[in-house]
């Protein structure tokens, strides 16, 4: 990946060109308004990207931001485009910015947000339509790490391959990584260097598959990181351990990485 540049297909335009949109009001009768200021970008059609305002009447669809975009979706606007799945926090499908935190949507209750609520896509990455972001640089980046069981031996005839209660509990922390690329969305390094930078996302990922017991291709793992670009550009700036929905600690894992690497060569 090193030196391979970022996909040319449809960049984020700056925020700051962002032109009012529309205003679509609430029904007649609404009991409790809430406005959102919603991203809209269609590069099919020609135009610049807008922030379209919906007045949403709360009461009418559940808890959640996403329960809200839905309602826009289904009962306001059917042009709008998001992505969403399991509305539990397991899939990382509805990643989005919400009033500046990259977050998901599934798990954000608008009652949590104190007036107008803001929603742009992940930021720094190109962008399908609308809140759709294009993960294609982000996928190739944890392919990269090869994340699966690598291993020259063969298992046990009778049985999964055997691990004590200590060496499966090193996995916590990592194993849980939905792949939502918040904190990589969140990342000045990855903004700055994400066409060599590996960014927090896939760090944690491989620090997952170098800690596990029954790997036996940490070398290699370890070879393939220590890149000026791919490991060492992160500067412990933390925001993708304050953004995890999860709350994991990708900035911790990355540190692991590193003191794994120095402790190589002594």
């Amino acid at each position: 990946m090193s030196g391979q540049p970022l996909p040319s297909g449809l960049g984020l335009p700056a925020r700051s060109r962002v032109r009012p949109g529309k205003l679509w009001t609430a029904p007649a009768g609404a009991k409790r308004v809430r406005r959102f200021h919603i991203y809209r970008y269609d590069p099919d059609s020609g135009a610049g990207p807008r922030l379209d305002t919906y007045e949403v009447d709360v009461t009418a669809c559940g808890p959640m931001v996403l329960d809200a975009l839905i309602n826009i979706k289904n009962e306001i606007d059917g042009t709008l485009t998001f992505r969403r799945s399991c509305r539990e926090g397991v899939c990382g499908s509805c990643a989005m910015n919400i009033n500046g935190i990259d977050w998901l949507a599934c798990l954000m209750a608008s009652a949590e947000i104190g007036g107008d609520i803001r929603i742009y896509p992940l930021p720094h990455m190109p962008v399908i339509k609308d809140l759709v972001p294009d993960l294609t640089h982000a996928i190739a980046q944890y392919r990269l790490i090869k994340p699966w069981l690598q291993s020259e031996t063969p298992p046990p005839p009778d049985r999964e391959r055997p691990q004590s209660v200590a060496e499966r509990a090193r996995l916590d922390g990592y194993w849980e990584c939905i792949l939502c690329f918040c904190c990589t969305g969140g990342c000045p390094s990855w903004w700055w260097n994400g066409d060599r930078y590996l960014g927090p996302a896939v760090l944690l990922q491989a620090y997952r598959w170098i800690v596990d017991s029954r790997d036996e291709a940490t070398g290699e793992r370890l070879d393939a990181l220590n890149d000026p670009f791919r490991l060492f550009r992160c500067h412990t700036i933390m925001n993708c351990t304050r953004t995890c929905p999860k709350g994991l600690n990708p900035g911790r894992a990355i540190a692991l990485i590193k003191m794994t690497l120095v402790k190589r060569r002594t």
